[in-house]
């Protein structure tokens, strides 16, 4: 399995490697996204547990989260998803005063919130390995470069985990954001034993037909591949990548290289777990086509 055009070549699956999962922890979930840097460490607990019954169950769980409060409102500020802009006119943040200073920032901040991800799993005795992107990734989309073999060795007890982040990019832009969304899709297809990849979102169950705010139990899609419209909301004065058509649209990515693809209601803990073992659950399944 490869991304087309991409340089990698994937792994070759040995004969004893266990079954693998990728889950995105949504920013909007882990975080409170209106207020700067804020963590909801009660979610970041309740989801530090699925990761704990998956390994007791034979399965690896690669981690990737979002940014929310810690990474959203400041990039959106500085147009940090634009790369530089030589000519544009800022006010300063009260932090940051320069896009320059507000890459540092943003990378900072990433860090912090991806010590609350790592505390929470340490207190359930996981030892996360810690991969941030802006240490070894270029480029944005999924085609990003940069050598996955960081991600393919493990002890018992450890997870791997990566999150959204700003990274260098070549030419004029020299900056952007690397969605989790994103890494999610390289990470699912050509890493050896990964059969399903999974989406926690915040507030809904998965891919509605009309804005949460319309909806009702009726309006969950419940199989979407490219094709079915649906009015999702996307929080554009915060949030600068794609909000939930983007993973959808990255999903159906996944879902093309024979990678089971769930989107599930983050906040309810036990179908996160349910959809990273492979069982039925209610949420959203992503497929390719038809």
């Amino acid at each position: 399995m490869k991304i087309k055009g991409h340089p990698h070549e994937p792994f070759t699956l040995g004969r004893n490697m266990r079954e693998r999962v990728v889950i995105k922890w949504g920013g909007g979930l882990i975080t409170e996204k209106s207020s700067l840097c804020t963590p909801n460490l009660a979610i970041l607990e309740q989801l530090a547990e699925t990761i704990v019954v998956c390994q007791k169950n034979g399965i690896d769980v690669i981690l990737v989260h979002g940014a929310g409060s810690f990474g959203h409102l400041r990039a959106k500020h500085w147009r940090l998803n634009e790369g530089l802009l030589l000519d544009a006119e800022f006010n300063s943040d009260g932090v940051c005063t320069t896009q320059r200073e507000a890459v540092h920032t943003v990378r900072q901040e990433m860090l912090e919130l991806n010590a609350h991800v790592c505390h929470a799993l340490e207190q359930k005795n996981i030892t996360p390995i810690v991969h941030p992107p802006h240490l070894w990734a270029q480029n944005t989309g999924p085609g990003f470069t940069g050598d996955l073999n960081r991600f393919h060795q493990h002890e018992p007890g450890q997870v791997h985990v990566t999150f959204g982040d700003i990274v260098d990019v070549e030419g004029n832009e020299q900056f952007g954001i690397l969605s989790g969304d994103d890494l999610v899709v390289r990470l699912a297809v050509e890493l050896p034993g990964v059969q399903r990849l999974v989406f926690a979102i915040k507030g809904v169950d998965g891919i509605l037909r009309v804005p949460p705010e319309q909806a009702d139990d009726d309006d969950l899609i419940e199989n979407w591949y490219p094709g079915i419209e649906f009015e999702g909301t996307h929080q554009s004065q915060i949030d600068v990548t794609g909000g939930i058509g983007l993973k959808a649209a990255r999903g159906a990515l996944v879902a093309s290289h024979e990678v089971e693809v769930t989107m599930v209601n983050g906040g309810k803990a036990g179908r996160v777990l349910n959809a990273m073992l492979g069982n039925d659950v209610r949420g959203t399944r992503v497929t390719a086509k038809q």
